[in-house]
């Protein structure tokens, strides 16, 4: 699986996974900031943005192992990495088998209670439906700030307060990325995260998490930092699931002061 990807900027390289939505585009607010001091390397997972859908199964495994074989095919051995929700769950499990260098996660999945997990299932899933069914009248809807607070209070601490542009290709990518159920699949059905004793992972771990996130909620990150005992934990006020929405300042300073 070869991963379509941009790459931005000078410096370090730094590699950034999406989370379920539009693919690199979900990082299109704070990308252009992060390359001003970095090479941001930014991918599409699989089924997401302009890659190819697997032939097998969708796993958070098999979706490690791609971005793993990226950073093996691209010679990015000992890469600093950041990802949000899926993407900062693939990371941290890049950095628990050995892969890549200083990792951020930003409220990453994968450390649900089985009752948490069960409602992260039975509300996501119609919104997901929601957004399918209103395809053709996102822009329009997401154009004002009652059309953001209706479609994204569940992802967001301040939907009123985001741009049609911040927001718009992750909500589209919700309703057309070929891989959307399946990763839903992999991430309500599959195995949740394991952890990292402490001194095996590659690099620093920080994990950032939103105040006011209704995905993965902050009483999670307890679980998180308890599997990764190494990992320091930043809090981000005011913030929901997208703190590249939410908080894209912060975000940036966060990626980019706990990345080498």
């Amino acid at each position: 699986m070869t991963l379509n990807y941009i790459r931005r900027g000078r410096g370090r390289p730094l590699l950034l996974v999406h989370g379920l939505g539009a693919g690199w585009r979900s990082w299109a607010a704070i990308i252009e900031q992060l390359a001003e001091r970095r090479e941001v390397i930014a991918v599409d997972l699989p089924g997401f943005g302009d890659t190819p859908s697997l032939t097998g199964e969708v796993s958070i495994a098999s979706l490690t192992y791609s971005v793993a074989d990226f950073i093996r095919e691209q010679g990015l051995d000992g890469v600093a990495t950041a990802g949000q929700s899926m993407g900062g769950r693939i990371v941290l499990e890049l950095a628990r088998r050995g892969v890549g260098g200083d990792t951020v996660a930003l409220d990453p999945g994968g450390f649900w209670s089985d009752r948490e997990l069960a409602v992260f299932g039975a509300t996501l899933r119609p919104s997901i439906t929601l957004v399918r069914a209103l395809r053709g009248m996102l822009p329009s809807l997401l154009g004002t700030p009652a059309g953001r607070t209706l479609l994204l209070a569940q992802l967001s601490a301040r939907p009123w307060a985001l741009s049609r542009e911040t927001c718009l290709p992750d909500v589209v990518g919700l309703a057309e990325a070929p891989s959307t159920g399946a990763a839903m699949d992999a991430l309500t059905k599959g195995p949740k995260q394991q952890g990292a004793p402490v001194g095996t992972v590659p690099g620093r771990v920080t994990i950032g998490w939103g105040r006011r996130d209704r995905v993965t909620l902050p009483k999670q990150a307890a679980r998180a930092t308890e599997l990764f005992p190494d990992a320091e934990l930043h809090w981000f006020e005011r913030c929901g699931h997208f703190p590249q929405w939410d908080a894209p300042n912060e975000a940036i300073r966060l990626i980019l002061e706990n990345t080498d």
